[in-house]
């Protein structure tokens, strides 16, 4: 598999945008496919929340984004809960017609915004393997998005200065460098597949058994979503 260059932190202001598009179409056709009582599970990575309130609160997220509705303490877990709360009454098929289009739609907004809101494209594709992953796909944080997920993930924890972290992963020749890159902090080792680093960077359970090493952090200081 090949990946953008991550060792430099230049902005692709359409790869947010590209990441939404390639998730659209590998995630709302799987959604159109499955019956209702697949939305009824509940997921591991989202305690407390089913696959359709975590697809409910991806596509309000979104349609605040192409609003552009901003108000104070949005994306809180309390706004998170409402917005859930609002579509209770919809059908599945509503939600993921919002869903798509939101998918479709954000990604002019998010490049306009100048980096700030691109952790939503990034929630959202991590949120899309959280639903893969209940209803048993394989790859379920792979799949053709998951190159610029990585970028993505490298420039987000740029802007946020998180510790850096060299990763050697299984399926990329260089290491893929994370995190603040002044030098005055001594990089954390990571050697594994990218699906798992993904887990680790978003909080998500790994699996028993995952064959990975990390040296130098422990894995809650990895989670960028906190």
């Amino acid at each position: 598999m090949t990946y953008a260059d991550t060792a430099h932190d230049v902005r692709d202001p359409e790869l947010p945008g590209r990441l939404l598009t390639a998730e659209r179409d590998a995630l709302i056709p799987l959604l159109r496919s499955r019956p209702d009582a697949d939305f009824a599970l509940a997921t591991l990575a989202c305690p407390g929340w089913t696959v359709r309130d975590v697809l409910a609160h991806c596509s309000a997220a979104l349609t605040r984004v192409v609003e552009r509705r901003f108000e104070e303490g949005v994306f809180s877990p309390e706004a998170n809960d409402r917005d859930i709360a609002e579509r209770a009454d919809w059908t599945n098929a509503q939600v993921v017609d919002e869903l798509e289009r939101g998918m479709t739609e954000a990604g002019a907004v998010i490049a306009r915004a100048g980096g700030v809101l691109d952790m939503v494209a990034l929630g959202e594709w991590v949120h899309a393997g959280d639903v893969r992953d209940v209803l048993g796909v394989p790859g379920a944080y792979g799949g053709a998005g998951l190159g610029s997920a990585l970028t993505l993930l490298g420039l987000v924890t740029r802007q946020k200065n998180h510790r850096p972290l060299h990763a050697d992963l299984d399926d990329l020749d260089d290491p893929l460098r994370l995190g603040d890159l002044s030098g005055e902090l001594t990089p954390a080792r990571y050697i594994g597949d990218a699906p798992t680093l993904v887990r680790l960077y978003s909080g998500r359970p790994v699996p028993p058994g995952a064959g990975y090493e990390l040296a130098g952090a422990e894995p809650a200081e990895l989670n960028i979503f906190g």
